[in-house]
């Protein structure tokens, strides 16, 4: 963990670095589909440790956390295979981190961010 200053400024030019965000998104991924078969099924996000965001979901019901992988499965699992391919999990994670950087705005903030996380590449990548 560190602790970084970050603006949505930041965040936006990396998302926008076509190269650096499908590099992490793809590395993310392949992270996340535990049994390797090219696929995000609701299964895999719901019992993997940390979960999407671990803190968040500590604080919710089990009826919160169902309604949100409903909401995300409905938006972006664009065929409706039920599952979150490479393509379908970029949209997601875009559109996550733009809505991050909305909410960052033009001040920057101090946070704490885990190594692996977007945000932190993000720092890292305006840092190099």
């Amino acid at each position: 963990m560190s602790v970084e200053f970050i603006d949505g400024q930041i965040v936006t030019e990396f998302v926008n670095d076509s190269e650096a965000f499908e590099k992490w998104a793809n590395e993310k991924f392949k992270a996340l589909d535990g049994d390797g078969d090219g696929l995000l099924s609701r299964d895999e996000l719901q019992k993997r440790p940390g979960k999407l965001s671990s803190t968040q979901f500590e604080l919710q019901s089990s009826e919160e956390i169902a309604s949100l992988y409903d909401a995300l499965f409905e938006k972006f699992d664009v065929d409706r295979s039920g599952t979150i391919d490479p393509q379908e999990f970029m949209a997601l994670a875009k559109e996550i981190m733009l809505a991050k950087a909305r909410g960052i705005g033009d001040s920057p903030v101090c946070i704490i961010l885990q190594g692996d996380s977007l945000l932190m590449r993000a720092v890292q990548r305006c840092n190099s």
